[in-house]
């Protein structure tokens, strides 16, 4: 089932629009809250049959639908293919996607039919940085690397940039942290023509009751896990019950992996922010030996969740650099390419001030 979102006043296509946080008009500019297109204004559309890629008999037409959808060569029941309500073309999907453009008239689709039961997300954070400020503030972003080269920094490559909901799920988790440690306090002092080491142990016990709330895992498999934990924080202050129109005009998927083979992984996230924190809590020692550190968790919830990412492709010498972007709050994460002529200025000039303060130390001491 294809849903597109269709102006009440002169019939183009709508689309979210972070900006205004509501659907907007391609065609005449009308803005329309997300629960008033509830009512009205949705266009169903047609699916086709699923097809494998033996059926296709035009390798070199299927090959150059695959790519518009951005998902390559189709293995057997990897594609589907859906009729778009705007021109009639078909649309050519892998079976992950949820949301995605005609790439014909470019109209924006909604699978639907792919958002229902299991597969139905829970929650969404809908973008609040549009596509224009994205670009903007990744060239600012550019040109504040001390370490990039020139170029790198002033040129606008910016090859492709794509919104889209990368999902995920909240895990709400509650447990125990234990520690059991040998503490010391050393104390060095002067007695006479002696110099003294006073040396105090002390036995330090903690317990600690610890609840983590929406603490975020990236479900898909085509996302780099280091890339999209680095996008936190999230403001779960604007999460809103999920509805189909945020999507509109954006690029979707469905989760490659539930909450329960995730649950190893974010298991041992939070384990390590908890050994973290419960070693917080024991300071003002000169030493801490563990005898005993146990951190005991329980997962409460898990809720499927839709976020939204801005990928960037940067082009810059003949090579790609991806970039990812937190659709809310602006954050920029990847590895920019280094200027090894700015890395050996920097050597230089820290070399420089270390040997004027080395002059500087024996000139005192002669």
């Amino acid at each position: 089932m294809v849903v597109q979102y269709k102006c009440p006043s002169c019939g183009a296509d709508m689309q979210y629009d972070a900006e205004s946080r509501k659907l907007k008009c391609t065609g005449c500019g009308r803005l329309m809250a997300v629960d008033a297109m509830k009512k009205g204004g949705e266009k169903e559309g047609e699916e086709i049959a699923p097809f494998s890629a033996d059926e296709i008999e035009d390798e070199a037409s299927f090959g150059r639908i695959g790519e518009e959808a951005g998902s390559g060569a189709f293995g057997e029941g990897e594609g589907c293919q859906y009729v778009c309500n705007n021109c009639g073309a078909v649309v050519v999907t892998t079976t992950d996607t949820t949301a995605t453009t005609c790439s014909f008239c470019g109209a924006p689709v909604v699978l639907g039919d792919r958002l229902t039961g299991k597969k139905a997300p829970v929650f969404v954070i809908p973008f609040k940085i549009g596509k224009e400020q994205a670009m903007a503030a990744f060239r600012k972003w550019c040109g504040n690397g001390k370490l990039t080269p020139k170029d790198f920094m002033t040129a606008d490559r910016i090859k492709n940039i794509t919104g889209m909901y990368v999902p995920f799920w909240l895990f709400d988790m509650e447990g125990t942290g234990e520690a059991d440690c040998t503490a010391t306090r050393v104390r060095t002092y002067s007695q006479g023509e002696y110099i003294c080491t006073e040396t105090k142990y002390y036995h330090v016990y903690r317990r600690l009751n610890m609840v983590y709330s929406k603490v975020p895992v990236d479900a898909s498999e085509k996302m780099n896990d280091e890339m999209m934990d680095k996008l936190e924080p999230f403001s779960y202050s604007e999460l809103a019950p999920f509805e189909m129109p945020y999507l509109a005009g954006y690029l979707a998927e469905q989760y490659n992996y539930d909450d329960k083979e995730l649950l190893p992984r974010v298991t041992e996230r939070v384990k390590r922010y908890a050994s973290q924190y419960l070693a917080s809590t024991i300071t003002g020692y000169s030493t801490v030996t563990y005898n005993h550190k146990e951190i005991r968790l329980n997962p409460v919830n898990a809720r499927y969740t839709l976020l939204p990412v801005w990928m960037v492709c940067y082009d810059y010498r003949d090579s790609e650099h991806i970039f990812a972007m937190n659709g809310q709050t602006g954050k920029i994460v990847g590895k920019p390419p280094l200027s090894n002529k700015k890395i050996a200025l920097w050597f230089t000039g820290i070399s420089a001030a270390a040997f004027a303060v080395m002059r500087l130390v024996s000139m005192f001491l002669v």
